[in-house]
């Protein structure tokens, strides 16, 4: 079932000893007298190829003179009756059914139509547009151009063209002219040249177009996704979104479809079956590997607690198996990981932040402003925000001297007097330098009943020499002891070596050095218990050496280094230490190889977190908004909306309310 040369990655294959009239007379059997056999339908059906359930149909309609679909929708209900007449028609009958429902009557459905035409190969198409016009009469290029508009209907029609090159050779002069073209079709142009997008992504082929994204990211700091959302928009902008998604890896995509068709409250049922039906003899288990990786569950679990009875079995039948029984990372998987490592090895990306010094910048008149705004009966709120959120960090220390100078008075205690509640935290927060707000933090996880892990984990694994430098300083003038003791007598063991070697600030910053990193791979593989060979060194050993390499090496290195740990192991690093790891060391572990993967994105999940389900975690929400807001906050919002589909300035607004959100959506700097 398998194209020559490919091995087979379906789930449902050919059953063995197939006999069509046998399985015919088997369904007439389930269906006869008062009510169905479900059970027996379902376990038939499921277990046969489409090509072998076709060959059913026919013997059913020799033997008995009867339309076995038609019998099937008459017998079964609901959800479980789509999904069993879903898997009865022939991929591109099954596909031509779909995009008729998705365009016929009111309204169209665009997510059916993105989904399908932009997940599609060449042959696909042209067996789906053969089988449209075949059901229905109908020209289905002429119903798409008819039912939609503008560029998201031009770049349906090149798709339904069935022309995308398919040729394996690239030319890596063109790679980087069409890389070139797309960066000033949108970036580089006022406007947008919707035309260069088309024409690119809807022809090139999906080699061609991994190494254009490649390219993109190298000569942009961002990849083309971001861009995509920055410059197109609409149904237009999904349809691009989708097309690139299938282009870097069509099981990828259907994983995440999949995922959001089940996940909170609610089941898409359409999307749920449209998928697990058209990729069941296609990429299922290419699709189970990566869902299982990327959502840490199987998505066989996640089928199970989300739907029942008769259609429950059937769809796990089509899934084929529980990857959460095995718990391993799978090859797939990895060579995606080593791809993210490489990339993540080659962006030149620009950090910036949303905050930047005013222009025209008065200290003295920004300190009277403030003074004006807290005299009296009532707080102007409105007016502390608006100069405390515009002013760089730098300012702000000039507003603190001089309101001290002209009115003889702290403004930090008079802000405390006058603002209240998580305004209050985030407006003093900014007051701080970064060293000292950062120190205050980690005194504040330290002091007291209890430890806050989470935060000393959180700064002490993002804090760059120079940062952890002068943390350490500010620590020492406002609390008269060493941050290093601090950790030490309310940390222990592993957890504490990793606090107190981060603290001292050591970590190299030189590029990486391919022979160390083999052998640090091999240190960190052995470690992890994923070498082939066992050391001789003594498992504590191993561990010093383990958490040295973590706590020191250099960005680059440490890059380079997780590269040869997953061709040594065919594991990812982050994976590896989830699934051998516990507690607050593999917490902390995680969070240094996060930051080096893509620090942004490591923030981008701590907020989204944060703000997610019920209640508000507004010390993570404020501390973060504060420490990046003129480092990496615009940034983060791109991986934000690049990995969570919304955006962190949305996310605020419906997550918080008053004047905090005023003060924080200053600082988020705008809407994506």
């Amino acid at each position: 079932m398998a194209p020559k040369g490919k091995v087979y990655r379906g789930s449902v294959k050919d059953f063995p000893g197939f006999d069509a009239s046998q399985d015919a007379e088997a369904l007439y059997n389930a269906m006869k007298g008062f009510g169905s056999d479900k059970e027996a339908i379902l376990d038939l059906i499921t277990s046969r190829s489409n090509k072998q359930r076709v060959e059913i149909c026919q013997a059913y309609k020799s033997l008995y003179g009867k339309d076995l679909i038609g019998d099937l929708k008459y017998e079964l209900t609901g959800k479980f009756e789509r999904l069993i007449v879903s898997l009865m028609r022939p991929p591109a009958y099954s596909d031509a059914k779909e995009i008729k429902d998705a365009i016929g009557g009111i309204g169209t459905d665009e997510k059916c139509l993105i989904e399908i035409l932009a997940s599609r190969t060449n042959q696909e198409i042209h067996d789906l547009v053969a089988a449209y016009k075949d059901a229905y009469q109908r020209d289905l290029e002429a119903d798409v151009v008819g039912d939609t508009s503008g560029h998201f209907k031009k770049m349906l029609v090149v798709l339904l063209q069935g022309t995308r090159e398919e040729d394996d050779v690239v030319s890596e002069d063109l790679v980087e002219q069409d890389a070139k073209d797309l960066l000033e079709a949108g970036e580089l142009k006022w406007g947008t040249d919707e035309a260069q997008f088309i024409f690119i992504l809807g022809r090139r082929s999906k080699q061609h177009l991994r190494l254009v994204f490649d390219e993109y990211l190298k000569i942009s700091g961002k990849p083309i996704e971001r861009s995509i959302r920055g410059e197109l928009s609409g149904d237009f902008e999904k349809l691009m979104l989708a097309v690139v998604k299938c282009v870097r890896s069509t099981a990828e995509y259907f994983a995440e479809r999949l995922y959001k068709a089940m996940k909170g409250l609610g089941t898409r049922d359409n999307t749920l079956i449209r998928i697990m039906v058209s990729r069941s003899e296609i990429d299922m288990l290419d699709i189970r590997e990566v869902f299982r990786t990327k959502y840490e569950k199987s998505l066989y679990n996640m089928i199970k607690e989300d739907t029942s009875g008769e259609y429950k079995k059937a769809l796990l039948k089509l899934c084929g198996g529980d990857d959460d029984a095995a718990g391993e990372f799978f090859p797939e998987a990895a060579q995606v990981a080593y791809r993210m490592w490489e990339l993540s090895a080659v962006a030149k990306v620009e950090l910036r932040g949303t905050v930047q010094p005013a222009g025209s910048f008065n200290d003295d008149g920004d300190a009277q402003v403030l003074r004006k705004a807290m005299k009296g009966l009532g707080t102007d709120e409105g007016a502390i925000i608006e100069v405390v959120t515009q002013r760089s960090n730098a300012q702000r220390q000039q507003i603190l001297k001089a309101y001290k100078a002209h009115y003889g008075r702290d403004l930090m205690a008079d802000l405390k007097s006058e603002l209240s509640g998580s305004l209050a935290k985030l407006i003093l927060g900014l007051m701080l330098t970064p060293a000292q707000y950062d120190a205050k933090q980690l005194r504040k996880a330290v002091e007291g009943a209890g430890t806050d892990e989470s935060v000393l984990i959180e700064i002490m694994a993002t804090r760059n020499n120079q940062e952890i430098a002068a943390i350490n300083k500010a620590y020492q003038e406002a609390y008269h002891n060493r941050l290093e003791d601090d950790l030490s007598s309310d940390t222990s063991g592993h957890f504490k070596r990793i606090l107190v070697s981060l603290a001292l600030g050591n970590r190299e910053e030189g590029p990486e050095n391919l022979t160390q990193a083999h052998e640090d791979a091999k240190v960190v593989a052995e470690t992890l218990k994923l070498a082939d060979v066992s050391s001789n060194e003594s498992s504590d050993s191993l561990e010093t050496r383990f958490l040295s390499i973590l706590c020191t090496r250099s960005y680059p290195h440490l890059r380079k280094v997780f590269q040869e740990f997953i061709k040594m192991t065919n594991h990812d690093v982050e994976h590896a230490i989830r699934k051998r790891m516990s507690g607050d060391v593999r917490d902390a572990f995680l969070a240094i190889v996060r930051s080096v993967k893509n620090k942004p994105a490591f923030f981008a999940d701590k907020l989204y977190k944060s703000m997610k389900g019920a209640g508000t975690d507004e010390r993570t929400l404020t501390r973060i908004m504060i420490s990046r807001s003129e480092i990496d906050l615009l940034n983060i919002r791109g991986e934000f909306i690049d990995l969570f589909d919304k955006s962190l300035h949305h996310m605020i607004e419906k997550d918080t309310s008053g004047d905090y959100r005023k003060a924080l959506l200053a600082l988020c700097g705008g809407e994506d």
